[in-house]
């Protein structure tokens, strides 16, 4: 028998609102404005990640928040002293000698679902209130001998950190070995590319192309129609069906007709953050278009399109984005420096040979990462369980 169990052995639990042991309060408003470039303390605003950094803090470390907006009900601890803006709520225990703020947040975690679900959806962005967190009931073992009610929560709370850590260790691992995986591919494809000792000929890739241009934003978008592909629909090289805009026919055919996409042809983002990205524009995508954030190569028929397309996301392309947008405020290629990009251009046979090896490389690559995603998914689930499991055991 376990610690817990031993623990657990005769002892009434009693299910009582959040608000008899537990009190919530909203953060302080901060603005952009407010912000500070190199400033101390984090802005929480109750999402994942952080608004920005301030020199001033208003909650302590080893706080809980909940999101009132947005990613309403989303649940975080935070480990070290923060602001929490008005869009924050943080949760605490009234009295630490009735209910440990450890276990409240894991209470909170396994409720999460639910959380999210008792969130108004109508109202844009999503919320919150209050008064619907306070309510939901939370487990008190042994409410009568706070003594033993805290010995008991204690072991919970060690059990679960316990299994936290072991299930992040994991997790990190496992992204590790993918982006170990990631790295393995593109070093295989970098010497793939060399040319030195090999008979190639350098052109440009206006050379070997019969259209480069790229699109243009149009002045209305529909809800069917014509795919509209943004970079935004990119995940890797795949474009997203359900990511695309779309436009009318009288647009496709008229307004953007220069940028009329046919099956086959590269598309390649030529700014911004995500600069360089590509995919091939499928069959089952069209008739499509595309905006000016994406150049289109359309290659003649004397060449390998996914030998160039394989090309284009090497270091050799990423050399000579990083060239040509020095001194920019952000990386941009145009049109004349997209014609320009000279391109190491072997044999037919050579070039379906490279493709063929990337091919069965990535198909590999992709198999293996697949794999480790399954596993960190099925890990995220194992320890959702337990948890669950641990928390719902005050049930009985």
């Amino acid at each position: 028998m376990s610690k817990l169990e031993e623990l657990l052995q005769g002892v009434n639990v009693e299910w009582i609102p959040l608000y008899e042991v537990a009190a919530m309060i909203r953060g302080v408003r901060v603005t952009k404005k407010d912000l500070i470039e190199n400033g101390k303390y984090p802005v929480v605003s109750g999402g994942v990640g952080f608004m920005g950094y301030v020199n001033e803090y208003n909650r302590e470390e080893n706080s809980i928040t909940i999101a009132q907006y947005g990613t309403a009900g989303f649940v975080k601890w935070q480990t070290e002293k923060f602001w929490a803006n008005d869009v924050a709520f943080t949760i605490f225990p009234i009295n630490e000698e009735l209910v440990l703020k450890r276990f409240l947040y894991y209470f909170l975690i396994s409720k999460q679902n639910f959380l999210y679900e008792i969130s108004n959806k109508i109202a844009v962005p999503y919320n919150i209130s209050k008064d619907k967190i306070l309510n939901i009931p939370i487990p008190i073992p042994c409410p009568d001998n706070p003594e033993k009610s805290l010995e008991i929560q204690q072991e919970i709370v060690r059990i679960l950190d316990e299994l936290t850590s072991l299930t992040n260790q994991l997790k990190n691992e496992l992204e590790t070995e993918r982006q170990t995986r990631k790295k393995q591919f593109e070093f295989f494809r970098e010497q793939l590319f060399r040319f030195e000792s090999k008979d190639v000929e350098w052109k440009t890739l206006e050379g070997i192309s019969k259209l480069i241009t790229k699109g243009t934003t149009p002045k209305r978008y529909t809800n069917n129609g014509i795919s509209f592909i943004k970079t935004e629909a990119f995940d890797g090289s795949i474009i997203v069906r359900k990511k695309l805009s779309f436009i009318d026919e009288d647009t496709h055919q008229k307004e953007l007709k220069r940028s009329i996409l046919q099956e086959n042809d590269i598309l390649i983002t030529i700014a911004g953050a995500t600069i360089g990205k590509c995919a091939i524009v499928p069959r089952e995508l069209l008739p499509a278009n595309t905006n000016q954030a994406l150049a289109i190569i359309r290659l003649n028929n004397s060449i390998v399109i996914k030998y160039i397309f394989h090309l284009l996301k090497s270091g050799l392309m990423k050399s000579y984005i990083e060239s040509n947008s020095k001194g920019s405020a952000q990386p941009n290629l145009n049109l004349k420096q997209l014609n320009d990009f000279l391109i190491p251009v072997p044999s037919i046979e050579e070039q379906e040979r490279i493709v063929r090896l990337l091919d069965q490389y990535d198909e590999a690559t992709k198999n293996i990462v697949a794999q480790l995603e399954k596993e960190i998914e099925l890990r995220n689930k194992q320890y959702e369980y337990y948890r669950n499991s641990l928390l719902n055991f005050l049930k009985n």
